[in-house]
């Protein structure tokens, strides 16, 4: 008589991590923010360009400090990072009940978010998924953003109502609370750090069934990584995506509400952008376990190219439409991020390799928006910063379509050929 076959713990660690990224700061902080917006701009009488840096600032923090959390995750683990970062994260949202109505206070808040934003969002989950899958990695880190993505669909609407009841500071207080009471303990309790830990190795197969390489820490250290021109090829190509994208989704409400739309309709449109988030993340994952990653990145970002152009001067049923393959881009973008980085560089330095390059998408993501507000305050219209986004995606797609080979391919079974 059989055993019933337990399920591997690895998708544990992937439906934990979806969770914790749906608690982290990137829905509430980056989703939501074009809800935010126009609360933002009245209750500090600021123009649109002042309210973008607060964004800006949030990201600019994030960036720089997302290269270090990498490095701890990998000297330390990611469950010392990812819990005191939950923690803080939650404090900090509730200390939005103490500010005022000086613009500066704002800044300050979302520099504090940005300060702790890097240990809840993509790279130290990112970091441990990679280590519980090879074979199926893409599909492990695609799932693993859903919480993202299901965050980025939920967080708008659900920060409107809450706006709308209990003011912008009551939004963000609550979605405090939330933060501390639902994913630390299941994070805590949940979370293993490598297979090892459990007597696995990569996707579930028993030690002595797997070949001795490319184990967990097989890869270039920190120093060789970023001395390759491949590395400073994905950053910039990373770089020109994230600036573009994150303008068009964060000016999305605002863009939507000066063409005629309401409320309603903006909210809508951030939600598209959530739903195209969530699709990116698991359908391409699911491709980047069948085809060659620097062309599924190239279509990915020749989509978010065509979106851009569409939105430059569309409206209605076109616009929404612009709004998803906007969304679709960025949704895919950090999955690109971690999974590309994992087979050209390996698992050795993956925390300080992906920190990195996380931190790239997020500083010119924060100044992508910054610019389409200058854009917009001195012409008056979206259209001209809109173009200016759309050659820099178009500049990214071509870069990223300029990789080689892989230098990590996909172990298998020893009764398969491991692929270079």
């Amino acid at each position: 008589m059989g055993t019933r076959r337990r399920i591997f713990h690895g998708w544990i660690v992937v439906a934990t991590s979806a969770l914790g990224l749906f608690f982290g700061a990137f829905p509430i902080a980056v989703s939501a923010f074009g809800v935010f917006f126009g609360s933002f701009a009245q209750q500090f009488h600021a123009r649109r360009a002042a309210v973008s840096l607060a964004f800006t600032i949030h990201n600019a923090i994030t960036g720089a400090l997302a290269v270090f959390v990498g490095r701890a995750c990998d000297r330390y683990g990611a469950r010392y990072v990812i819990l005191p970062g939950l923690l803080l994260l939650g404090l900090v949202l509730l200390s939005a009940g103490m500010m005022g109505s000086s613009l500066w206070q704002l800044y300050l808040f979302y520099a504090a978010l940005g300060a702790v934003a890097p240990a809840t969002t993509s790279v130290p989950y990112g970091l441990v998924v990679s280590r519980w899958f090879d074979r199926r990695r893409g599909l492990a880190l695609g799932l693993m953003m859903v919480g993202l993505g299901v965050g980025a669909i939920v967080m708008p609407p659900v920060a409107q109502q809450l706006i709308a009841s209990f003011g912008w500071r009551g939004a963000f207080a609550i979605s405090g609370c939330a933060v501390l009471l639902i994913p630390i303990p299941i994070v805590g309790a949940l979370l293993k750090e490598t297979p090892e830990q459990v007597g696995l190795r990569a996707d579930g197969a028993p030690p002595s069934r797997l070949p001795s390489t490319p184990g967990h820490a097989e890869g270039l250290s920190w120093c060789e990584i970023h001395r390759q021109g491949t590395f400073w090829l994905m950053i910039s190509a990373f770089a020109l995506s994230a600036a573009s994208v994150h303008a068009c989704i964060i000016h999305m409400p605002e863009l939507f509400t000066d063409r005629g739309s309401g409320a309603r309709a903006a909210a809508m449109a951030s939600s598209v952008v959530g739903i195209a988030l969530l699709a990116g993340r698991i359908g391409c994952g699911y491709f980047l376990d069948r085809y060659f990653g620097a062309r599924v990145a190239t279509v990915v970002f020749a989509l978010a190219t065509l979106g851009i152009g569409l939105l430059w001067g569309s409206t209605g049923a076109p616009a929404l439409i612009a709004a998803f393959l906007v969304g679709l881009g960025m949704g895919a973008e950090v999955d690109i991020v971690a999974y590309l980085m994992g087979r050209y560089f390996g698992l050795r330095s993956l925390g300080s390799a992906f920190g990195f390059g996380f931190g790239a998408f997020v500083l010119a993501g924060g100044l992508g928006p910054l610019l389409m507000g200058i854009g917009f305050d001195r012409t008056g219209s979206y259209r001209s910063p809109l173009a200016g986004f759309f050659v820099a995606s178009l500049a990214a797609t071509v870069l990223i379509g300029r990789l080689g080979r892989y230098r990590y391919g996909v172990a298998r079974d020893a009764r398969e050929k491991t692929v270079a």
